[in-house]
């Protein structure tokens, strides 16, 4: 039988680090079937040369838990070569609480308009456990591919009500917390990749009923982390969080929690964010130092970071950065959108476009369709020469969502 797709004559990189090579792809049923020095014939084909192919880019830290609802096409990912994504980032995910309450721990952290989210979490949410969202998951016509993880925030608002989550005084109870772990293995055994929780402060509540409290997973102790952690170092799950970014203290508290013990695995964990700020020159350096000679001693820490330098511009002050600054609670604390500034001329590559499924809402884009050629996603075409797939979004058979394993 012929080929579904060959991509022909290209430098092929698969992925482990080997040097390129000029090959050709040859793609059946979703998958890779043949790799050949010369071109294959296929009942579609690519002309790669001139052109590296290699397998899609990951990215492991999105926040597209409410835009995959509302424009499941998420093609702003996938212009760039990106296939497979993940939701439930920094303690905050749509699962388990009600519409209203993911709304409020989502919009502001997001900077996206409550008067958004809000209508369309209430629209669209018909699940209220792990294994109804990833059954929602599965039957919704995804563009690029989906793992997930289960927010903690999410999960304590679920078990101790919003109220209460965000009370430093309030504690779970011993009841609470073992329903807690419930819902967490519930989530693992649905195929999800585990828990994230958050220890900055930065980031802030929306709504009118508890605006400007931080997220209900830095009210947290260690002891209810380390109770949650024990269930992900059983079953080999991942923990993402972000350390204290005020203090930075809390950064050992991490290397030491997922140390290797005598008779049970080390807690596979991954953070945000090894950056080279500014304000500490040379911090991340001596963090990956110590974080490598915690993991030759039996740790398994990963830092999230970007690879390449790179500059935050914002349009007002709508932004989570601005969280960090007394002066900037104050005004973020205000409902109204502040006055708008001009932006800095070196924007001039970047422009507004509209966002799909948020009718009005725009957003600041850097596109390089002619970087791109062409995207695959589980062996179709989601997007080629500047165009995509006049069903991606809207049919089955592109992104799916990958459970754990």
């Amino acid at each position: 039988m012929p080929l579904d797709l060959a991509i022909n004559d290209g430098l092929f990189f698969d992925g482990t680090g080997a040097p390129g090579a000029n090959k050709s792809v040859g793609i059946s049923g979703g998958r890779v079937v043949e790799l050949s020095d010369a071109p294959l014939v296929a009942n579609e084909t690519i002309d790669a040369r001139g052109r590296w192919v290699m397998p899609g880019f990951l990215d492991m830290h999105t926040h597209y838990d409410a835009e995959l609802l509302a424009a499941p096409a998420l093609t702003e990912s996938l212009r760039h070569g990106v296939t497979t994504v993940t939701v439930g980032s920094c303690s905050i995910s749509t699962i388990l609480s009600v519409a209203d309450d993911c709304s409020d721990l989502f919009t502001r952290v997001e900077s996206v308009p409550r008067e958004q989210v809000l209508p369309l979490l209430r629209s669209k949410k018909t699940w209220s456990t792990p294994k109804d969202y990833v059954a929602f998951l599965k039957q919704h016509p995804l563009g690029a591919n989906v793992t997930a993880f289960l927010g903690h925030s999410d999960l304590r608002v679920r078990v101790m009500g919003l109220a209460r989550a965000v009370d430093a005084r309030a504690r779970p109870s011993t009841a609470e917390l073992a329903e807690m772990e419930r819902w967490l293995s519930d989530a693992l055994d649905a195929g999800l990749l585990g828990l994230s929780s958050m220890t900055n402060p930065w980031d802030k509540l929306d709504g009118d009923r508890h605006r400007s409290a931080q997220l209900p997973s830095t009210y947290a102790t260690w002891s209810e982390y380390r109770r949650l952690n024990r269930v992900l170092r059983a079953r080999g799950r991942i923990l993402q969080s972000a350390p204290n970014l005020v203090t930075k203290v809390n950064v050992l508290l991490f290397l030491l929690g997922c140390l290797r013990g005598l008779l049970s695995p080390a807690l596979r964990t991954t953070l945000i964010t090894l950056a080279d700020p500014k304000a500490n020159p040379g911090l991340n350096r001596v963090i990956g130092l110590v974080t490598r000679a915690f993991n030759f001693l039996g740790a398994n820490l990963r830092w999230q970071t970007l690879p390449v330098p790179f500059e935050v511009y914002a349009d007002g002050m709508e932004l989570v950065v601005f969280e960090e600054f007394p002066a900037g609670q104050a005004a973020l604390h205000l409902a109204d959108e502040a006055t708008r500034t001009k932006l800095d001329d070196r924007l001039d590559r970047y422009h507004e476009a509209p966002m799909e499924g948020l009718v009005g809402l725009v957003r600041m884009v850097n596109r390089s369709d002619g970087a791109v050629k062409a995207v695959i996603v589980n062996g179709r075409k989601a997007f080629a020469d500047g165009a995509f797939a006049e069903d991606l979004g809207r049919g089955a058979g592109y992104g799916q969502f990958l459970p754990a394993r």
